[in-house]
């Protein structure tokens, strides 16, 4: 499923328009992105929780030459799925 198949299955779920549909789904998705940007978490009950992780700094390869290239420390954003979700798939 793609975001505008997600955006009409709200639409058609919500008995909304798909333009408000979308304004909707933005409006989610910039809610969670701005939360882990500044370091929090979003829990969804029943859903899973999105938080943000750390990755060090480590020495890597690059395959085509095989020389060692050291890759920086990120943050990175995780997704750890709820009791029911998982539930809901087995």
């Amino acid at each position: 499923m793609n975001k505008t198949e997600l955006i009409d299955h709200i639409a058609q779920q919500a008995d909304i328009s798909k333009a408000a549909a979308g304004r909707a789904l933005d409006a989610v998705i910039g809610g969670v992105r701005s939360t882990l940007k500044k370091g929090g978490t979003v829990t969804l009950v029943g859903f899973g929780t999105f938080a943000v992780g750390k990755r060090v700094a480590r020495t890597g390869r690059n395959p085509r030459t095989g020389d060692a290239i050291k890759i920086k420390a990120a943050k990175v954003p995780k997704f750890r799925p709820g009791k029911a979700l998982k539930d809901a798939l087995n």
